[in-house]
């Protein structure tokens, strides 16, 4: 694949159910297009070894999610096995006001939040 650059300032969404190989695809997507941001969720689940805060997630308590969650914070949010994930829209944002495009890899439910947050 050649290295090109989608139009600026688009949020691309890469979608489909947990646990269906989205982050491979991903992967070998990153490591052949190198223009691009990709977003970065928060959650409540535990760090894990090699994580890093602000790199793989930002790591939140369950009580600093539902505050976010309360403000408004989110294009998207959703729980699973137990944990919130979310997209924060400062981040969405701040990436797509710098001039580049952002990829999100969500699950479906996710991207219908996203969908709809941005037809407002």
């Amino acid at each position: 694949m050649s290295e090109t650059k989608p139009g600026k300032n688009n949020l691309i969404i890469f979608t489909g159910p947990s646990g269906v190989g989205k982050g491979t695809i991903v992967k070998q997507l990153f490591s052949e297009i190198k223009n691009i941001k990709f977003s970065i969720s928060c959650t409540t689940r535990e760090i894990r070894p090699g994580e890093k805060d602000g790199v793989n997630y930002f790591f939140k308590s369950k009580q600093e999610f539902e505050e976010m969650i309360a403000a408004g914070e989110f294009l998207e949010h959703a729980e699973f096995v137990g944990n919130l994930y979310g997209t924060p829209k400062s981040f969405v944002d701040d990436t797509l006001a710098s001039g580049n495009d952002v990829f999100l890899e969500i699950e479906v439910q996710g991207a219908i939040q996203v969908m709809k947050k941005c037809q407002e």
